[in-house]
């Protein structure tokens, strides 16, 4: 009875305290130190299912590659057009924030809205392609239930609109 009794307790406290430790900021992450552009390749995708890239084909035997694996933003015309325009969208999205904003790269940070997550994502200008290649991830947790596919696949959707 008395287990039954503590199970049922854990039950209820478990998920309010969560809850309030994303309230107060505890369930953000530190922002990882190797983010950017190294030898045109953006970070690779996390070892867990919680990120996407559009780059996780360059690294063939990772174990979350199929899981990762999404398409760069194809553009026509002038780069840098691209990426303004792309910086516009990102900077639209609800709890994000652009950190860095170069003529190549863009970084933001996107946070959760009810455990307050933050994600970091990552956008490279490959003009030689015509391409801008993207990373979407999850500084914490195993799993992301699909948020940054879902993200990217957002802004793709709003970047392909003229």
């Amino acid at each position: 009875m008395k287990t039954l009794w503590f199970v049922g307790l854990v039950v209820i406290l478990l998920p309010a305290v969560v809850f309030f430790a994303g309230q107060l900021g505890m369930l953000k992450g530190k922002a990882p130190g190797d983010l950017g552009v190294h030898n045109g390749r953006l970070k690779p995708p996390s070892n867990t299912p919680n990120s996407v890239s559009s780059q996780a084909g360059l690294y063939p035997e990772h174990p979350q590659r199929g899981y990762a694996d999404i398409p760069p933003l194809h553009y026509q015309g002038d780069g840098a057009s691209a990426l303004r325009k792309l910086a516009d969208i990102v900077r639209a999205l609800p709890a994000t924030t652009v950190v860095t904003e170069t003529s190549d790269y863009l970084y933001a940070q996107s946070t959760t809205p009810t455990l307050k997550f933050t994600d970091d994502v990552e956008f490279w200008l490959n003009p030689a392609e015509q391409v801008i290649h993207v990373r979407s991830a999850s500084r914490i947790g195993r799993k992301d239930f699909a948020v940054n596919r879902a993200r990217v696949e957002s802004i793709r959707a709003q970047f392909e609109k003229n």
